[in-house]
């Protein structure tokens, strides 16, 4: 279809009057017929191709899919882990510094 766009209109009248010079009128319905048949059977071997590489590589992707997610719950738990720790020690942080500025207070008074 894409040959098309570059080939005008006189062009392709010129190329039908030699495939008829050439082939002659009964013949161009049976050219067409096979022509067709054949980019049929192209399109079928491809589709059946492209399924072919579609189903062999679903393996690959659902074990890809089950690694990725296994990292990202690895991921996950790691993050609240070092979250929890963090806060942990935040909290105990918090806390002395509470206990010295109540001792300073009480210094102070």
């Amino acid at each position: 279809m894409g040959l098309l766009l570059f080939i005008s209109g006189q062009e392709i009248i010129i190329i039908v009057v030699i495939m008829l010079v050439l082939f002659g009128a009964d013949k161009l319905p049976d050219i067409a017929k096979t022509m067709g048949q054949g980019m049929r059977e192209i399109r079928k071997a491809t589709d059946e191709i492209k399924n072919e590489i579609e189903n062999s590589t679903k393996e690959v992707r659902d074990d890809f899919n089950e690694v990725a997610s296994s990292v990202r719950k690895d991921i996950t738990d790691v993050t609240e882990s070092v979250q929890n720790q963090f806060n942990a020690a935040a909290g105990e942080v918090d806390k002395e510094i509470k206990d010295v500025t109540d001792e300073v207070n009480k210094g102070m008074k």
